[in-house]
Formats: C-alpha cells, sequence, structure tokens
C-alpha cells in the first residue's frame, strides 16, 4: 500500500532546506511569508539577533479572505512599515511555496512599494 505523505509535510522539509542557506541580518533581514487558508501572514526578522523587526497579517486590514488581492494588500504594507523602519533591502523566504499566485503577488506587491530583493 502506498502512503502518501502530506503537502505541508513536504512543504515544511523544503522550508527546512532552504533556512540553512537564507539568513538574515540587520541591515538586510529576511521577510517570511506563511500562508493558510484564510490569512496570510508576513514577518521581517533579524535571524542574528533574533528579532522580528516587522510583522504584518491579514486581519489587521479587515481582510477575511486569502486571495491574490489580499496578499497584494498585505505586500504593500509590509514594505510600507519596513520603509518607516528604515529597511530598504530584503531577503525573500517564501517558507517552501512555490513562488506562484499569493506568494508572487504578495512579493510583487513589495517590489512595487519598495522594497528591494
Amino acid at each position: 500500500m502506498i502512503r502518501k505523505i502530506s503537502s505541508n509535510i513536504t512543504r515544511q522539509k523544503r522550508h527546512l532546506r532552504i533556512r540553512k542557506i537564507v539568513q538574515g541580518s540587520a541591515e538586510r533581514p529576511r521577510l517570511s511569508v506563511y500562508r493558510s487558508n484564510t490569512a496570510i501572514y508576513v514577518q521581517l526578522i533579524d535571524d542574528v539577533a533574533q528579532n522580528t523587526l516587522v510583522s504584518v497579517r491579514s486581519q489587521e486590514l479587515g481582510l477575511k479572505h486569502s486571495n491574490i488581492e489580499t496578499a497584494k494588500a498585505v505586500g504593500k504594507l509590509v514594505a510600507e512599515k519596513a520603509l518607516a523602519k528604515g529597511v530598504t533591502s530584503v531577503v525573500f523566504d517564501r517558507s517552501g511555496y512555490l513562488y506562484h499566485g499569493r506568494i508572487k503577488a504578495l512579493a510583487e506587491a513589495a517590489r512595487e512599494a519598495g522594497l528591494q530583493f
């Protein structure tokens, strides 16, 4: 009998494999993305000091669904908050998700709002 491994388990393995390489610093923090069926969460993390600089979630905007428009709004908001803190360049950590759909929309909105990846 073939046992299927859940897609979330394989995503977590990909995420750990990527995290061995991707590091954030004070000058260039890591932009970490988590998406669920109902929300999108984004954090700017300084891995050296183990400190979260900025965090944004879709519920802050009063959005109840997790779709491409929500991802664009969250990407724009995280870029505005980062620029207000003086952060202009980040390392993008997609957390094992494919660069497609909501993750791509969030990244492109953050770039358009002024963040450099």
